[in-house]
This record gives C-alpha cells, sequence and structure tokens, in this order.
C-alpha cells in the first residue's frame, strides 16, 4: 500500500531514472507495488472505496430528532449545552465520554443543515475616498509620566486607500472635542479632505438610538466645514470599521514594542511621550508614500481656517457663582452672577466667554470629580458671610494645598470655637487671594514647620514683609535724529 504522495513521486521518477527498481527506491516502495500502480494508473485514494458505515453503535439515534428540534429553533445553541439538557431528560443514559462525539455529530449537523454564516467582503477603495477614525485606549499599555499612571486614549485617523495614519494623544474618553481635535490634526496634516469619514457608532458623532437625527450637531457642523460626507457602521460591528481596527492593533504593538527597546514606560513629561508616539507613527508611514501621493492629489481642498474643536454650549450664572457644563460644576466670579456665558469645552480646558471676550480658562474636569470651586471666584462674599463656610457643599475645594488644611485644623484646635476659627481662616484666604497664594503657603508652611501656632495676624505680617518691592519707573528720554543728520553732513 503506497500513499497519494508516494503515487506522484512515483509519475515524476518514471522517466528520470534509468532502471526501473530506483524509480521504486525515489518513491520509497517495492518494485512489485509500483508496477502495480503505474499499470492502475490511479492514485490509491481512487482505488479505495468511500468509508459509508459506521463502526460503532449510534447512541444517539432514538434521541437525535429531539436535539434537531432544539438546534432548529436555537440556531445559538451550544454542543455542551445541548448534550447536558439531554442527560437530564435521559438519566444515566449519556456519559461525559461521549461529549466528544456529540460535539462532532452537532457540528456535522450545523455545516449541512445550520444557518447561514456572516461572511466579509474584501473592500477596494479608491484614493482619497474613504477616511476612518476610533479611539483606543492606551490605559493597558501601563505609561507614566513622572512616576504618576498617565490615564489616555489615541484618537486614530487612517486613510484606507494607503493607510496613512495619523494619532493625537487625547484624555476623558470618546468626546466630540476629542474627535474634532484628532480628526482636524489629520486633516491639516495630509493638506486635504477625503469624501467620506467613517466612524463607528460613537457617541461624539452618532445620535442615542431613537433620535431623529442620525448625526449629532456637532458632528454635522464639522462635516459642512470640511465637506466630507459623515458615515457610521451597523451597532456591535467593529469589524466594518476594519481598516483602523486593524491598524490600531498594529500600532499599539509596534509602541509595546518601542517601549521594550526604550527599556521604561515613564516619560518627563507629556511633550516627551508625544513626540515618542509620533516619531512610531511617522516611520509607520514611511512605507505609504507611493499611496500617499495618490491620495493627496485628489483630496478635497482644506477649508481657509479650521473649525472650533470645542463644544459649544450656552450656561447662566448661578446665584451660587457656578456654570454646569457637562454635569460638572465650576465656580466662575461672583460679578458674573445672573449673566448667560459661552463655555467652550476643549479636550483639557473650559473657556468661559462673555460677548466674544474670553473670561477664564478653566481646567476641565475627568472621572469622578464634579465640582472645582476657585476660592479667590467667592472670597467678596464669603469674607462678608464667614459662617457659611462651615457647612459650604463645596468646603473641602477652598483648601488650596494640603497646608491650608493643616493651618485649618490648628486653628479649631487654637480658636475658643469653630466660629472664630472659620473667620480667620476665611481671612487666610482672603490674604491669598488679594496677596499671593505662595507666599501665604510659604508663611504657614514656615510657622508649622517650626511647631509655631498659625495665626491671621503673624502670617499676614510675615506675607507683607516679603512683598516685593514696586518697580520702579524708567525715564527715556526722546531721541535727537539731527545727531545722524550731523553725523552723516560730516561723513560728506
Amino acid at each position: 500500500m503506497l500513499t497519494n504522495k508516494q503515487f506522484e513521486r512515483l509519475l515524476s521518477m518514471k522517466h528520470k531514472k534509468q532502471h526501473f527498481y530506483q524509480v521504486a527506491d525515489a518513491a520509497g516502495v517495492s518494485a512489485k507495488t509500483a508496477r502495480k500502480y503505474l499499470r492502475l494508473n490511479r492514485p490509491p485514494s481512487q482505488l479505495k472505496a468511500p468509508h459509508t458505515w459506521s463502526t460503532h453503535q449510534d447512541v444517539f439515534a432514538d434521541v437525535w430528532p429531539v436535539a434537531v428540534g432544539f438546534l432548529e429553533n436555537n440556531t445559538g445553541i451550544e454542543a455542551k449545552t445541548l448534550f447536558e439538557h439531554l442527560q437530564g431528560l435521559y438519566p444515566g443514559r449519556f456519559t461525559h465520554r461521549q461529549l466528544r462525539t456529540f460535539q462532532r455529530r452537532v457540528k456535522d449537523w450545523k455545516l449541512l443543515y445550520g444557518p447561514a454564516q456572516e461572511i466579509f467582503f474584501p473592500q477596494d477603495y479608491k484614493p482619497g475616498q474613504f477616511g476612518a477614525s476610533d479611539f483606543t485606549s492606551m490605559n493597558a499599555v501601563g505609561i507614566t509620566i513622572r512616576q504618576s499612571p498617565f490615564e489616555h486614549s489615541l484618537c486614530h485617523f487612517v486613510l484606507c486607500y494607503s493607510n496613512y495614519e495619523s494619532v493625537t494623544i487625547v484624555r476623558g474618553g470618546e468626546r466630540f472635542e476629542s474627535l474634532s481635535l484628532g480628526l482636524q490634526n489629520a486633516l491639516w496634516e495630509m493638506g486635504g479632505v477625503p469624501v467620506y469619514h467613517r466612524t463607528d457608532n460613537l457617541k461624539a458623532a452618532v445620535s442615542k438610538v431613537g433620535c431623529p437625527k442620525e448625526y449629532t450637531d456637532n458632528y454635522r457642523a464639522l462635516a459642512r466645514h470640511y465637506g466630507f460626507e459623515p458615515v457610521s457602521i451597523q451597532p456591535g460591528k467593529p469589524h466594518e470599521n476594519g481598516d483602523v481596527e486593524q491598524s490600531h492593533f498594529r500600532l499599539i504593538t509596534a509602541i509595546e514594542q518601542a517601549l521594550m527597546l526604550r527599556g521604561s514606560k515613564d516619560f518627563e513629561s507629556f511633550e516627551s511621550y508625544n513626540t515618542f508616539v509620533q516619531t512610531i507613527v511617522k516611520q509607520r508611514n514611511e512605507q505609504r508614500k507611493d499611496k500617499l501621493r495618490e491620495e493627496l492629489a485628489v483630496l478635497q481642498s482644506l477649508p481657509a481656517r479650521r473649525y472650533d474643536d470645542a463644544a459649544v454650549l450656552t450656561c447662566k450664572v448661578s446665584r451660587f457663582s457656578t456654570i454646569t457644563v457637562l454635569k460638572k460644576t465650576y465656580s466662575v466670579h461672583s460679578r458674573l452672577r445672573g449673566i448667560d456665558v459661552t463655555a467652550k469645552v476643549f479636550p483639557d480646558t473650559v473657556e468661559v466667554w462673555y460677548r466674544h471676550r474670553r473670561i477664564e480658562r478653566l481646567k476641565r474636569l475627568t472621572g469622578l470629580q464634579t465640582h472645582r470651586i476657585d476660592y479667590r471666584h467667592v472670597i467678596d462674599s464669603l469674607v462678608r458671610k464667614p459662617g457659611a463656610f462651615e457647612n459650604y457643599r463645596y468646603k473641602d475645594d477652598l483648601f488650596p494645598s494640603s497646608l491650608f488644611r493643616v493651618a485649618y485644623d490648628q486653628l479649631l484646635s487654637l480658636c475658643h470655637s469653630r466660629k472664630s476659627a472659620n473667620k480667620h481662616y476665611v481671612k487666610l484666604l482672603e490674604l491669598a487671594a488679594k496677596e499671593s497664594q505662595s507666599r501665604v503657603q510659604s508663611a504657614l508652611k514656615t510657622l508649622i514647620d517650626h511647631d509655631h501656632p498659625v495665626s491671621f495676624e503673624v502670617v499676614e505680617a510675615m506675607v507683607l514683609s516679603h512683598k516685593p518691592e514696586p518697580t520702579p519707573d524708567v525715564f527715556v528720554a526722546a531721541v535727537d535724529l539731527g545727531v545722524y543728520d550731523r553725523l552723516l553732513e560730516g561723513a560728506l
């Protein structure tokens, strides 16, 4: 008996060897076997009758119609689940050794009679036709900046024809302003705009289910500004945005490999980490220059200016001198109480505008943070109402640093009542607001380090004694241009 491979060897050697025994040896069979199969001129697989009979008793024959009923009505049911169900219906009839046999039988049934499976359709893109964006979290990579964990994501843009990619590091999740920043950075880097821009069901771009508008107002305005047509994939079908999904995997792998070579995941600053990532992206794009030239030649032109990266909201300053922006509370100066202001929400900051003038730039709250109160905004009223400090809802925000908290605790122990302690502490805050927080903090540190009691009067004296001298006025005399005329006349 020989194999199909040996038969093929016989056919290829019979005209290459001088003697027949050499042909048989080359195929690894006897001369008699070689003559037999060459005479038949058919491979062994065609000589053997197909195996159509069972070598074991079919233990599932009686219950198989029951199993088929479950398979027809529950396309997602697993063979193991169905097997355990049959064990319950027929106690003691089936053992776990028969599970693999049952699984093979279920697999064969699904291949012959089961529902059609989803297939994928390879796409051919034309130059300049499609761009795609998505976010990918980098938290699992474990990047730190000065030993502190740096939680962030990458806003990743890919041109589908050339696979050219652009990356922007963002914080705070899949927000419109992050998508806008990443997409615009990519478009201006390339110097053009594709016909279509595809995303998955990002809440930054796609409206919630049930909303009559397919895309959010902000995203539609961004699309109109650049002249691209927005496209989104079906919910729960990430493979439909496969170009950028595959690029996620390969980019993160490249970053992880580069970090291994670097020997550390810690960076001195955000800027140094961003430079590290952009260098990797640039190296990857070097391989795509030829196809990128084809894309650049047909991309649509950029508009005259960038679209505003921020989400723009109108807020009314409450009687508490606060505004609510995307469910987060921020303080503004009390003079704005009752006024409608415009909040421009950027990925990392919130700008407060009034009549085309920016009046505040606040650090944006993220995660579980729900409020940020700047004592400078409310101190004028708080000095007049020091009793309000005790039960103030945002009391913890009025400790600019741990030294102020320690000072307050000392005042509670030194003063004869909490009311008195609160009054003295509020005066310390007023001093910090009107003179210098750093000088007040330095004075508090000196007192605490030397175990001296904290007192407003002492701190005030220390701050005012180290107050810098005012900058002297400098008189600059007018230049007599006649001097130059006389010099020129003398030279002539």
